[in-house]
């Protein structure tokens, strides 16, 4: 990764520089530039019109965000602050991401999903897509297929990858389970405990504060890119942090507004700055950010999986961190990055309900054609469009009754009542004693009959 440009203060810039370098091009540049890309003077450098003073364009810049910045109570060092702003094309991301999420009614339209039905097509899909994802990010080597095999099955893991990814699956239902709490240091500790467990490296303690400077941030190529705060703030910082959370910013009753999402982002980068932990930093981090946007009411968020798009491109995750660490703390590089990384995940679940929509209707739409299915449960329909789709599919009665949500009596019999109907196959399993089901070959040209 190529070293980063690191720029001048502001102060130390105009303490060094011509008032006529700069005073003609006030005006002329803005928070970002003609494209809307809010750039760090690594970039900025290379985008300048020639002939234009590179420091003197910096510094209208500068004094551009710092006309529309805030600054927030939360010490990036002594006596300084971070602080964010909210160019045009920032809101417009917000605006669209407000849009898409607004009232769920791409998951709540017409007759397709019901509240149990929300679960069944989606929630538990796409948890274990953040589950997994998010341990890969952490170094987790799992197969996505034997992972997917381990949380459908609830087979307890075999390996510290596969924990990982346990304990990631229960994060992310713990922090939906804890979302009308206010933030403590007693929750961020217990959701680190939960995402560590048996799973945790540097002699590190899960749901326990690090005693020690015996840590370093390292980049996608293990290179120095973070040295954390001392371990004798980290109570200090987190009570800010618990205090900045939990404070009323919604502008009404106050004259203060952060968007949720921004605040979010900003829970999310503060846990990567602070460091608090030995190990687990990222996956608390994550999950914080999902508690947020749940506790503020954007329940689709419960359906977003952000860690997949970050681990696709990590340097470019790296690098908006490092952007707001070399920039005088502007958080507005990293919030840039993570409302990216977040309308691509709404664009995705979009996407993903209506492929789920549009296969089930044409699915219920073909085999009501077929005799068979008038003698079927509706929760039988949904395991004959699996075993349809995937010839060979193993089905057992605990996956099922989990995918369903019915218990698993009911699921044996749903099951059992497809073998009787010449659907599925039973078979004992090698290993125990327990009966597979089986997806047949040619089911799709017997239900034609």
């Amino acid at each position: 990764m190529a070293r980063i440009r690191t720029p001048k203060s502001l102060e130390e810039l105009l303490k060094n520089t011509s008032h006529e370098e700069f005073v003609s091009l006030l005006g002329k540049f803005t928070p970002t530039d003609s494209e809307g890309k809010y750039l760090h003077w690594d970039k900025f450098i290379w985008r300048l019109p020639k002939g234009v003073s590179e420091q003197g364009a910096w510094i209208a810049t500068k004094l551009s965000r710092k006309a529309i910045s805030k600054t927030i109570p939360l010490e990036a060092e002594k006596d300084s602050f971070f602080s964010y702003c909210i160019p045009d094309s920032l809101h417009a991301q917000l605006h669209h991401i407000d849009k898409l999420c607004g009232g769920g009614h791409a998951i709540g339209d017409g007759s397709f999903i019901s509240t149990k039905e929300k679960d069944r097509y989606l929630v538990k899909n796409l948890m274990m897509e953040e589950a997994i994802t998010s341990s890969q990010l952490e170094g987790a080597s799992t197969t996505r297929k034997v992972a997917k095999e381990m949380l459908e099955t609830k087979r307890k893991p075999i390996d510290k990858s596969e924990q990982m990814i346990f304990n990631n699956y229960l994060l992310m239902k713990k922090a939906l389970e804890r979302k009308d709490e206010s933030l403590s240091i007693e929750l961020i500790l217990e959701l680190h405990e939960i995402a560590t467990f048996e799973a945790i490296d540097n002699d590190a303690v899960p749901g326990a504060l690090r005693e020690n400077n015996n840590i370093a941030v390292s980049n996608l190529y293990n290179e120095l890119s973070h040295n954390p705060p001392c371990f004798t703030s980290l109570k200090e910082r987190l009570n800010s942090l618990c205090d900045f959370a939990n404070s009323n910013h919604d502008g009404q009753n106050t004259d203060t507004f952060i968007h949720p999402l921004v605040k979010a982002i900003i829970l999310h980068f503060m846990i990567g700055f602070i460091h608090p932990f030995g190990d687990g930093n990222g996956r608390t981090a994550r999950a914080l950010f999902y508690w947020y946007m749940l506790s503020s009411g954007y329940w689709l968020f419960e359906y977003v999986s952000i860690s997949k798009l970050i681990q696709e491109k990590r340097s470019d995750y790296d690098t908006a961190f490092i952007y707001t660490e070399t920039d005088e703390f502007d958080l507005t590089y990293f919030i840039y990055h993570q409302v990216d990384i977040v309308s691509k995940a709404v664009n995705s679940l979009n996407d993903h309900i209506e492929s789920k929509k549009s296969e089930f209707y044409q699915f219920m739409e073909w085999i009501d054609k077929s005799p068979i299915s008038k003698n079927l449960k509706r929760g039988q329909l949904e395991l004959l469009k699996e075993a349809v789709k995937q010839p060979g599919k193993m089905f057992i009665s605990k996956q099922v009754a989990m995918e369903l949500d019915i218990n698993e009596n009911t699921a044996r019999s749903y099951l059992n009542g497809l073998v009787e109907a010449d659907l599925l196959v039973a078979s004992k399993s090698k290993k125990n004693k327990a009966i597979i089901y089986l997806a047949p070959a040619g089911l799709r040209e017997k239900l034609k009959i």
